[in-house]
């Protein structure tokens, strides 16, 4: 923790040639990493980061540099670089006294995973790959991970506020891949959350690991998908990965504040299908997205993005708030005290609907059924997306059939939305890593079963 001399006397620095806010970013981060293949070690690594970001504002534009030398000296001249590119500045350079911002932890941890000997975290990583291989004959290799983070943060600006932040996070990782003589194909599995090594008792490293190799043989043993429009039925879980990344990504204050997102000024307006309400909520308990404050010290908060249809608010950092005329919502957030923050999701998600799974698929005459949706590509300006289907299989007379592999979905994020006509009651949330102009960090995404009455579905034929 810095002194609140140090902080005071680095903020006024920041601000003497005239911005009109000044903020510092601390971060103490230690991170570890054990990567396994075929039941051996690969890699194991652990480390530190540490350092600090200074931020200033000028008006609607922002100067930001960061440094891995925390002493005052440092400091303060990394904030007089900053304060350089700040021209007839219209601030009066004053910092606000402070006032520490008080929450209640909303992400307890049971057991720091520093307490835990390595040798614990490969046996249990050894455990999923001797499973996964038990599976078939046809698996022909497992990787499996294992990660663990523990961040402090401090945050301080010129409006007064002062607080920290403890954010711990763990992360398991199951893939399996079998192989014939032709082909290819994997299944894989990747939990986690705000916890410690308790992580482990939330999850079934076996099943888990049991169903990647299943994924994998299935499709390897499937024929190739058709192609063409046709209904879609996505599952829960990893199936909220399109609508995090074609539609989330334009309700980000990121893209809205530049014009560059297709919901620009749509406000109150219907959006998509009166089925769907859509969340983004950076407050669940022990949440993969979660913290108690984002990267500016900005409470999270639960943000309803999308209720019955109508779009209701979008994801607001600080600098993109000013220039939208709205409030922060507790969505700024940044890899690094190397990046400087903007607004990104946390735990987003569509919420429950009416429906349960097994009336979505008997509702279904012929379609394409997404079980496990994979990678993709996104315009976020335009919402056009290009989503890989992981386990995919064809729906005839309402039930589940033949598995088919190769299926490949395309559309446009605002369009699909309209288009969602079932929405399951069986919300699932998974979790992923979203990279954007601050870097790589944590996201939820998630929904229960629905389906799309029509997608361009991409297949490789017969």
């Amino acid at each position: 923790m810095l002194k609140k001399s140090v902080v005071e006397n680095t903020l006024e620095m920041a601000l003497s040639t005239g911005g009109t806010f000044a903020e510092i970013f601390m971060e103490d981060t230690k991170r570890s990493r054990i990567s396994m293949v075929n039941g051996r070690v690969d890699k194991a690594f652990s480390g530190i980061d540490y350092g600090v970001g200074i931020r200033v504002f000028d008006g609607t534009n922002s100067i930001y540099a960061f440094t891995n030398d925390t002493s005052e000296k440092s400091l303060l001249e990394t904030a007089r670089n900053v304060s350089f590119a700040i021209k007839n500045g219209g601030g009066n350079g004053k910092v606000l006294d402070f006032t520490k911002v008080g929450y209640d932890n909303r992400n307890i941890i049971k057991i720091m995973p520093d307490t835990i000997h390595k040798k614990a975290k490969v046996d249990i990583l050894r455990q999923a790959s001797d499973t996964a291989f038990s599976y078939s004959d046809l698996i022909s290799q497992t990787r499996s991970g294992y990660e663990d983070v523990c961040q402090d943060v401090f945050i301080a600006n010129s409006e007064g506020l002062w607080v920290s932040d403890k954010r711990v996070r763990s992360r398991f990782t199951i893939e399996s891949v079998a192989s014939s003589s032709t082909e290819k194909q994997s299944g894989r599995f990747s939990p986690g959350g705000s916890l410690g090594f308790e992580l482990f008792d939330t999850i079934d490293i076996n099943e888990l690991s049991r169903e990647a190799s299943r994924i994998a043989v299935t499709m390897l043993n499937a024929k190739n998908c058709p192609s063409g429009k046709m209904p879609v039925v996505i599952d829960n879980g990893f199936g909220g990965v399109i609508f995090h990344e074609a539609c989330g990504h334009s309700l980000e204050a990121t893209a809205v504040a530049r014009n560059a997102s297709v919901f620009c000024d749509r406000l109150g307006e219907q959006i998509a299908s009166s089925l769907v309400t859509a969340v983004d909520d950076g407050t669940i308990p022990n949440g993969w997205g979660s913290s108690n404050v984002d990267d500016e010290g900005t409470p999270c908060q639960k943000n309803v993005l999308i209720e019955n249809g109508i779009l209701k608010s979008y994801l607001v950092d600080k600098l993109n708030g000013i220039k939208m005329g709205a409030k922060p919502t507790g969505s700024s957030r940044r890899e690094s005290y190397r990046y400087a923050p903007t607004s990104r999701m946390t735990n987003t998600f569509i919420a429950n609907g009416k429906s349960s799974p097994s009336e979505i698929i008997s509702n279904t005459e012929y379609g394409l059924y997404a079980k496990q949706m994979g990678g993709g590509s996104v315009d976020p300006a335009t919402g056009s997306f290009n989503f890989a289907v992981l386990e995919g299989y064809i729906i005839r007379n309402g039930k589940i059939c033949e598995p088919v592999r190769g299926a490949t979905l395309i559309g446009k994020g605002h369009e699909v939305l309209m288009k969602i006509d079932m929405v399951g009651n069986n919300l699932l949330r998974a979790q992923g890593m979203c990279g954007s102009i601050s870097g790589s960090i944590p996201t939820d995404v998630g929904q229960p079963m629905i389906r799309v009455s029509e997608i361009t579905v991409g297949g490789r034929g017969e």
